[in-house]
C-alpha cells in the first residue's frame, strides 16, 4: 500500500505540464475584465442619454412649428385689430352695409340690371 500511496502522491511526468495549463486557464485576466466592465458601463451611460436626447430633439422641432404658428396668429391678430379699428368709423360701417344691399329707413332701393360688365 505504501507503494500505491507513494505513486498516488508522486506526480507523473505529464502532470506538471497539465497543471500549468490548467492553472493558466483558470487564472483571471483582471485587465480584460476591467476593460469589459468599463465598456459595458460606457454603453449603459450612452444608452441612458438616448431617450433624453430624442426628447430634446423632438421638443426643439415642435417649438419651431409652434413658433411659426405663433407668428401666423400674431399677423392674423394684427389684421383683425386693424379691421376692428376700421369698423369703429361710421362711414366704413355705412359702406359695408350698402355693399350688402342694406338701405336706411325711409330710403328706396333700386336694382339696375343689364349694365355692361355684369
Amino acid at each position: 500500500m505504501s507503494s500505491a500511496s507513494s505513486a498516488a502522491r508522486r506526480p507523473s511526468a505529464r502532470a506538471p505540464a497539465a497543471n500549468a495549463l490548467g492553472a493558466a486557464a483558470l487564472r483571471v485576466r483582471w485587465d480584460r475584465v476591467g476593460r469589459i466592465a468599463l465598456l459595458a458601463l460606457l454603453l449603459g451611460v450612452a444608452l441612458a442619454y438616448v431617450g433624453p436626447a430624442h426628447s430634446l430633439l423632438s421638443t426643439w422641432r415642435a417649438s419651431g412649428a409652434k413658433q411659426a404658428q405663433l407668428h401666423t396668429l400674431e399677423r392674423e391678430h394684427d389684421a383683425l385689430a386693424r379691421r376692428a379699428q376700421e369698423l369703429r368709423d361710421p362711414r366704413t360701417v355705412q359702406a359695408e352695409a350698402r355693399g350688402l344691399g342694406m338701405v336706411r329707413p325711409g330710403e328706396r332701393s333700386y336694382v339696375v340690371r343689364g349694365l355692361p360688365g355684369n
